[in-house]
């Protein structure tokens, strides 16, 4: 899920000129002429991004881009779904092929302030992990020491390897591929000992294995991968627009509002809900949307809490526990800022 800044840096200064011009005609007025939202998600990655065998994608990830269409065209199918590899995913942005990038990327300060883009927020806290087979008889990260470890080439999971074992002192040997398809038909080939990547895509591709209940993640987690949406520096009513559509989603499973029952709240009086709601002010504007921006976004496609227990949680198959994920409220880390 992750690539090392240099790889991108010399073609991203190229496109930031492109991309300057692009912002003379703001994202949001080009989205609007277009008639639909180009966003950039994973390959493929259950619970984050992935298509049905009829080309319906699915996911958390994909969720906010259902999210920002909605509060635009009050249409959640607005939506280009353009698939991109860890490899061509910040060059497209810088590009303009897409308006935002949802794609289980990791807010770094070397991508955040040396690639013209920015991350607007984080919408799923995770870390990277390893699995192991049952049968290597391994219930610690601690005990790989010697080991074969399975990760993509060119990706931060390397520097994150070389940091675990030299502070703890172990020896190992990375076997690295191009991508992520390749790493895991590797792992599961039996070519190294342990497949390393974010714990929640290691629950997501271990779903792929001919018997996944052979297969364990260890419960350490050894690095902070902030995922979030990321888009070009050069439009901030933009970058508030994607990140308000999040916190819009969190305010309102905050608020106890849900797609069933968000008419009905239209009628609260409690202030924070009719200010979220678009009953009282027109905090839209701002962002170049209508007061009732976020009722769109949470009728249409639900809040956080709903998206999440759908996509990875308790409803989903992954079955991942709310964790550092819970609102604020519930011990978690998910928190947004007031409309007001």
């Amino acid at each position: 899920m992750k690539r090392t800044v240099t790889a991108v840096v010399a073609t991203g200064l190229m496109l930031c000129a492109a991309g300057a011009a692009q912002a003379q005609t703001t994202t949001l007025a080009q989205v609007k002429n277009r008639g639909q939202l180009n966003c950039g998600v994973s390959p493929g990655l259950a619970g984050f991004g992935v298509p049905d065998a009829q080309g319906k994608w699915t996911g958390l990830d994909v969720d906010l881009c259902r999210a920002i269409a909605a509060a635009i065209f009050n249409d959640p199918s607005k939506v280009k779904y353009v698939p991109l590899s860890s490899k061509d995913r910040f060059t497209a942005l810088q590009a303009g092929e897409v308006d935002l990038l949802s794609r289980t990327s990791t807010w770094r300060m070397s991508r955040d302030t040396a690639l013209g883009l920015s991350f607007s927020t984080v919408n799923y806290y995770d870390g990277q992990a390893f699995m192991v087979r049952k049968k290597l008889g391994v219930d610690s990260a601690l005990k790989l020491g010697g080991a074969s470890i399975c990760t993509q080439q060119g990706t931060t999971t390397e520097l994150n390897l070389a940091d675990f074992f030299r502070i703890n002192n172990m020896k190992y040997e990375v076997v690295a591929f191009n991508t992520g398809d390749e790493t895991i038909k590797a792992y599961e080939a039996g070519r190294c000992d342990a497949f390393s990547d974010d714990s929640s895509a290691l629950y997501a591709q271990r779903l792929k294995f001919e018997a996944p209940d052979d297969h364990i993640v260890l419960p350490e987690i050894i690095s902070k991968e902030p995922l979030g949406p990321v888009v070009r520096s050069s439009d901030t009513q933009w970058f508030n627009l994607v990140k308000w559509s999040h916190f819009a989603m969190l305010n309102a499973e905050e608020l106890g509002i849900t797609k069933a029952n968000a008419d009905e709240q239209l009628k609260s009086t409690n202030p924070e809900v009719r200010r979220l709601l678009g009953v009282e002010g027109k905090f839209g504007e701002a962002i170049g949307l209508s007061p009732d921006w976020a009722y769109r976004i949470v009728k249409q496609v639900g809040n956080y809490g709903e998206s999440f227990e759908a996509n990875v949680g308790s409803g989903s198959i992954l079955k991942i526990a709310r964790g550092k994920n819970a609102l604020w409220t519930k011990g978690g880390l998910q928190y947004a800022p007031p409309v007001r």
